[in-house]
């Protein structure tokens, strides 16, 4: 890949990266290809550490409770943390950003954008953990709903990737 089909993503190493999509948007996928595994916090993970599948949505307040837990004591350490869940209404993220703002870090939002069909269609090849479509395409409105807020959330920065090509031309650089 030449350098200028390079997508950088500037992140301080330091920083809460905050991954906003709906199911089948590509986030863990993003999340296992640009960071340790020790970096990042899965709310799917930690459904099946707590319940013992992923697809359990019946304790969703403990788990978030434990995954912001894990999180503040990153945090507070001052190590990167990477936040994989859907994260697409403006009260989920400004929990997490919270905890950011409590230990002087900086929070970065990538936001995977896609068109609604491909994150289906995805979503719907995935082996094992099948999301319905409809609770897909709620994600996905809100997600669309919530774009304008980012801003004004209180992110160091935004990134905003809209197709499969800029997912795969992206390029985390963590600055120390």
């Amino acid at each position: 890949m030449t350098r200028s089909e390079v997508r950088p993503i500037e992140i301080p190493a330091d920083a809460l990266v905050v991954l906003t999509g709906p199911s089948g948007s590509g986030k863990s996928t993003f999340a296992r290809r640009h960071f340790a595994s020790d970096e990042v916090l899965s709310s799917d993970a930690f459904r099946e550490r707590i319940l013992g599948d992923a697809r359990d949505q019946r304790e969703k307040e403990e788990v978030f409770r434990r995954l912001h837990a894990v999180a503040d004591t990153r945090l507070r350490d001052g190590l990167l943390t990477v936040v994989d869940a859907t994260n697409v209404v403006p009260w989920d993220r400004q929990a997490l950003l919270r905890l950011a703002e409590r230990h002087g870090r900086p929070a970065v939002a990538i936001i995977f954008d896609l068109p609604l069909e491909q994150c289906l269609a995805a979503n719907a090849a995935r082996p094992g953990r099948v999301v319905p479509a409809l609770v897909v395409r709620r994600q996905w409105r809100s997600m669309r709903r919530s774009l304008s807020y980012f801003a004004a959330e209180g992110f160091h920065a935004v990134h905003t990737l809209t197709s499969i090509v800029e997912i795969d031309r992206a390029e985390v650089r963590l600055l120390s």
